[in-house]
Order: C-alpha cells, then structure tokens, then sequence
C-alpha cells in the first residue's frame, strides 16, 4: 500500500489480474497450506486484484469464515470486492488512510470497519515497500488474535524470462537487467523518507517482530517455452517493468536491445519468441502470535 498518484488504473488493473491468471494455480497452494481447519477469519493487507481474496473465500467457503480485505486504493478495493464476492458473500473490502501503514496500523484498520483481529492475516509483496520493515511487521502483528499467524510472501529468486543470448547485443542482457533494478531498489529505499535498513532475513525479522515458530518455504512459478499466450504477456510484462529501472544503469546498446524486446510493433518483440519462458520462486515466512 503507497502512493497511488498519477496511476493508469485500467492498466494497473489489466496487470493485476493477468498475474492472478498466471500464478492462480500456485496461490491456491500457498491459500491451501495456510488456511487451517480452525480458521475463521483472514485479513489481507494489500488488494490487488482480488485473486488472493479469492482463493482464500473458496478455501474458507464450508467452514463459512470470512475474508477482510484492507488497501488504500478505492480502485484496487473494487476490483477485489468484485473478485472475491464472485467466489463467496462473505468478503468484505475496506479503504484505510494513506499512511496506515506507518503510523497506527491497527487503529486505522479499526475505524475503516474491519476486525481488529484475524486468526490470519496475510501480506505479499507489501512489506518489502515499507520504510521501517520491522515496525511494519510489529504493525502486522497487532492484526494478529493471540494462536493465530501473520504470512508475509516475499521475493525468493530474481524472476527470469530470456535465454542467455537473445540475438540482439551482447550475450547476458537479462542479468545486467536484473542488476540495474537491483540499483535502483536500493537507490529507492535509501531516499524513503524514515527508512530504516533489515539487516536480517524475513524469517528471523518475524521473530523479531514478536513472533514465534516461524518457518517458511518456497514455491516454483515455472511456465517453460514455448509460452501460451499468457506466459508471453507475463514476459512482456516483466522486461516492460525492467525497462522502467533502466535508464541509468545500462549501456546504451543494452537498452537498444531492450527497446526492440519490448516494442510490440516490432520483429523482435519478446511476446513473439518461442523461446522465453517464466521462472520465479517466491518465498512465504509465517510466524505465531
């Protein structure tokens, strides 16, 4: 949850749910380890488009629980209220203020009208974005009923899509990518304005954020060439997003070459190429109150 300015809300959300459609499968894993016979409530931190909300209102459908979903994009709140009460009438979605997630968490959750506490709540992607990420866990796991858990979904590996040589420049162009986004993470982090450095793992950090019998595990999103036409929009995607951080990390022949991947009027287009492919492994750490 951040800064939601000068977004182009129909491509934000058209992204959105085609990383639903992509990754549906591996989430409804993820859902289905997490969600225990007991549960009866969870709180999702961050809406997206709804595809998680989903998988967890399906996971909880017999047992009859509920899910609460809290951002702070109307836009983003709608599309996964619409999502996830096509899969049960008990979600429920909630905006929260701007800064909730610095300042008073629990509180703003609260006076939005959602429960102040859930047998689990779940963030991913979200944590990683926070000046302060321990305080954001300490934050997280106020959400949390005493027993229940806090999940966080994190990046594991780098996400890759080309063969080492593309044809086009030098050989490596996708690491040297990867590099620059790299760069540009930190150099993001470093001018948050109270941002704070992790110098642990996201494991111990969830056990310095007061929780105990943390554990975590990995999940494989491999979708080998040649792509159907999903995967290759997902490739698209992610050399687009790369594009994004590049400019000032890249030789001017690796963006020469980055353009023509990405140029979907043109011959060399990624989302033409028999040979791409989606790798990525992402990483879920789960901690008790």
């Amino acid at each position: 949850m951040h800064s939601h300015d000068n977004i182009d809300w129909d491509a934000h959300l058209e992204r959105l749910r085609a990383a639903d459609e992509l990754n549906a499968p591996e989430i409804a894993e993820v859902v289905g380890k997490l969600v225990r016979p007991g549960d009866r409530t969870v709180l999702e931190i961050g809406a997206g488009a709804g595809g998680t909300a989903a998988a967890f209102a399906a996971a909880l459908a017999e047992s009859g629980g509920e899910v609460t979903v809290v951002d702070t994009a109307p836009e983003l709140l709608a599309a996964a209220g619409e999502r996830a009460g096509a899969v049960s009438d008990r979600v429920t979605v909630h905006a929260v203020r701007a800064d909730a997630a610095e300042d008073g968490l629990a509180e703003a959750v609260v006076q939005a009208g959602a429960p102040a506490q859930a047998d689990l709540v779940f963030a991913a992607f979200v944590v990683h974005h926070l000046p302060d990420q321990l305080a954001g866990l300490r934050r997280l796991a106020e959400l949390v009923r005493p027993g229940g858990r806090l999940a966080i979904i994190e990046f594991g590996l780098q996400t890759r899509v080309l063969p080492d040589d593309v044809g086009l420049g030098e050989p490596g162009l996708e690491a040297r990518l990867i590099a620059a986004r790299d760069q540009s993470f930190q150099q993001m982090r470093a001018e948050m304005d109270g941002s704070a450095r992790l110098p642990v793992g996201w494991g111990k950090a969830l056990s310095q954020a007061g929780l105990s019998d943390v554990r975590s595990w990995s999940y494989l999103v491999d979708r080998p060439a040649p792509l159907d036409e999903v995967g290759r929009s997902a490739v698209l995607r992610r050399l687009q997003l790369l594009r994004r951080h590049a400019e000032d990390g890249l030789a001017p022949a690796d963006l020469e070459a980055l353009d023509q991947l990405v140029d979907e009027s043109g011959e060399h287009c990624a989302a033409n190429r028999d040979d791409v492919y989606y790798l990525t492994a992402n990483t879920v750490h789960v901690g008790t109150r």
